[in-house]
């Protein structure tokens, strides 16, 4: 239970077996490849510049992996929503190896599955297009089907032939009537009207022209252009129907064909996960240096791995180096953790707030037992509890997660364990579910589970006790602190930042007890006597006051906000006991069921999150900062990581 160590690895090899040594890490799954670096020494002794003439591979095929996995995702995205069922939620992911995974003809009947439903999906767009634009057309004849008039007719050297439009909010017959008094060798003809406009050909001799079109200016005469068709409105419009009917058709045949490729879902997962395993390979390919027949490679191996590595590397001829990394190099290595299954899937927790520094502590086995019994007291209740537990059981041994996945669902059953009890310490099982539920059936000695104590009647005692395990926590991450320090020869730090108020922590309590002051005084005097001997000038003065200011705060707050724990459980037990109250009211059993059932299952839902965002605010803020050195990079190595399958070494 600790930060693995970890060693660096350089390895020079002949470029020819550059692909089949990356695929043999790929397999083993424990090199992480970095960009080459350099220490001081090697700077000094001009490695840098010979390393500075070697060339990194082309990005080309990252990119092109990148682009297969893309269609890949995007073509079961087609195939889902035209009725592809995938694996549910609770399906465990299938074994498969990388061969059956990668060889040519899976890739290939891989990539054809994804060919063929992109192409589906560019024939569907492309016919939407075209029935759109159908529609368009038609939309645009519409206003002129009443007009037997072609609509290729054009103006002649004595004839002015224009179709248009007029506003609508003054009558036809006002328009009709200015053409004609503007010249009699003139006529108007009204297609369709509309709410604002009015469709009509204007049909006069060109020596009038000029006339005619004034008059209707203030009619807002506007040209339109028929320009590309021919024939009459009618004729044109029958032609778009059929040929619209014609594309829905196949539009819906293409439709078809897609919603029947549900079959080769399972390619397409494929493909995407073949596409994955190359994107992870290309990325570490990328950060090699080249010659013309050898490559550098540089990276990381855990220590504990390294037989595995050293194994595979002696099929090889190639040479390598393995070596320490030097302190300063610290914030530069990557961090693996490696747990128990207790402590294990704490790291969620750990990682969604920042994992340790390489060279410092691992939390997790410090933080797991205060983590899980903080949940534990603030959900306390045995229905939850059970309910937890049952759902983690179910998942991990039906799903068979991993990763994230597996820590999620691990924490949920340790934490259902310690809600569980708990609940049976203070007598709640979904609130008073029992006690209301025999109550409503007519029992006459309802049933009341025994309780040590309960949320509403002890509510005083709980909070001092919340109190007293937050004070139980700082003072073990103090603690922690402490031998840190004096592991690093820090002893006097360690003296005055913690020990002395560990005296005064003391002190307080003798007192509260009863028995002495003085060592509630000894304390006082060693937290004044901190900033005399520590600083230096006027900063004596201004430590003493800064000190007793920050610390008495600092630790009164920090003690204080384990009050949550005190107020969770109230909350989420005074919860369920309404909803409870509430169902008992009709005094019928079925609608007491459902009242009490569906507000505990909000009441759940809620409390769920609630414990675990107010219990990670305690881990991170309460108690990191007394010892814990954030800032650690991730360990990514080189492996078979995949979405859809999980791929076996063998």
């Amino acid at each position: 239970m600790a930060i693995v160590t970890m060693k660096r690895l350089r390895l020079l090899a002949m470029r020819e077996d550059r692909e089949a040594l990356l695929d043999a890490l790929q397999r083993l799954g424990c090199v992480e490849v970095s960009e080459p670096t350099l220490d001081g020494q090697e700077e000094e002794s001009g490695v840098a510049e010979l390393l500075s003439r070697l060339t990194p591979p082309d990005t080309q095929a990252l990119s092109q992996a990148q682009t297969r996995r893309q269609e890949a995702e995007r073509a079961m995205g087609i195939l889902k929503h035209y009725g592809a069922k995938g694996r549910g939620f609770l399906t465990p992911r299938p074994q498969t190896s990388k061969e059956e995974l990668c060889s040519p003809q899976a890739a290939a009947r891989q990539d054809q599955a994804v060919s063929d439903v992109l192409a589906g999906e560019r024939q569907v767009n492309a016919l939407l297009a075209q029935g759109e634009k159908i529609a368009a057309q038609r939309s645009a004849l519409a206003p002129w089907l009443a007009l037997d008039v072609p609509l290729e007719s054009r103006s002649t050297p004595s004839l002015l032939v224009q179709f248009g439009t007029l506003t609508a909010a003054r009558p036809f017959e006002e328009a009709a009537g200015a053409v004609q008094a503007a010249s009699e060798l003139s006529e108007l003809r009204e297609a369709s009207a509309g709410r604002e406009l009015r469709y009509c050909l204007l049909v006069c001799h060109m020596s009038a022209q000029e006339a005619v079109l004034e008059a209707l200016r203030d009619f807002g005469w506007s040209r339109l252009s028929m320009e590309g068709w021919t024939g009459t409105a009618q004729e044109n419009d029958v032609r778009l129907a059929r040929e619209q009917e014609q594309t829905a058709g196949e539009l819906q045949q293409v439709r078809d064909q897609l919603a029947s490729m549900g079959d080769r879902l399972d390619d397409l997962c494929r493909a995407a996960d073949r596409a994955a395993l190359d994107i992870r390979r290309e990325e570490g390919r990328i950060k090699l240096r080249d010659t013309e027949q050898t490559f550098l490679l540089q990276g990381w191996v855990p220590a504990e791995q390294w037989g595995k590595v050293q194994a595979a590397l002696e099929r090889y001829p190639c040479a390598y180096e393995l070596e320490d990394p030097a302190e300063e190099e610290y914030p530069q290595v990557p961090v693996q953790l490696k747990n128990n299954w207790f402590t294990r899937p704490l790291s969620m927790v750990t990682e969604m707030y920042s994992l340790p520094a390489y060279g410092t502590l691992d939390p997790n086995p410090l933080m797991a037992p205060f983590f899980i019994l903080f949940y534990g007291i603030m959900l306390a209740d045995m229905g939850y509890g059970l309910l937890m537990m049952l759902g983690s059981v179910f998942v991990l041994k039906k799903v068979r997660p991993k990763g994230g996945m597996w820590n999620f669902f691990a924490l949920l059953g340790l934490c259902g364990v310690s809600t569980f009890v708990m609940g049976a310490v203070t007598g709640g099982f979904f609130g008073d579910f029992l006690t209301q539920l025999t109550t409503v059936m007519g029992m006459e000695n309802p049933i009341v589970l025994p309780a040590l104590f309960t949320p509403l009647n002890d509510t005083m005692m709980i909070l001092v006790g919340a109190m007293c395990l937050g004070l139980i926590q700082i003072v073990t991450g103090m603690a922690i602190s402490v031998v840190q320090k004096i592991r690093a020869g820090k002893f006097m730090d360690a003296f005055w930042e913690e020990i002395t108020w560990w005296v005064v922590f003391v002190g307080l309590g003798l007192m509260a007890l009863g028995v002495t002051n003085l060592v509630l005084y000894a304390g006082l005097v060693l937290v004044v006597a901190g900033p005399l001997v520590t600083g230096k000038g006027l900063g004596k003065v201004t430590g003493i006051f800064g000190s007793l200011y920050n610390h008495i705060t600092g630790y009164f707050g920090d003690i204080l906000s384990y009050s949550r724990l005190m107020a969770l459980m109230l909350a989420g037990s005074v919860i369920a006991q309404v909803f409870n109250t509430l169902g008992a009211i009709p005094g019928n059993v079925v609608i007491f069921l459902i009242i009490s059932l569906a507000g505990n299952a909000l009441n759940f839902a809620l409390n769920l999150l609630g414990c675990y965002v107010h219990d990670l605010r305690l881990q991170c803020l309460e108690f990191f900062k007394t010892f814990y050195v954030d800032g650690g990079r991730p360990f990514r190595p080189l492996d078979l990581t995949t979405k859809y399958y999980d791929v076996g070494t063998e």
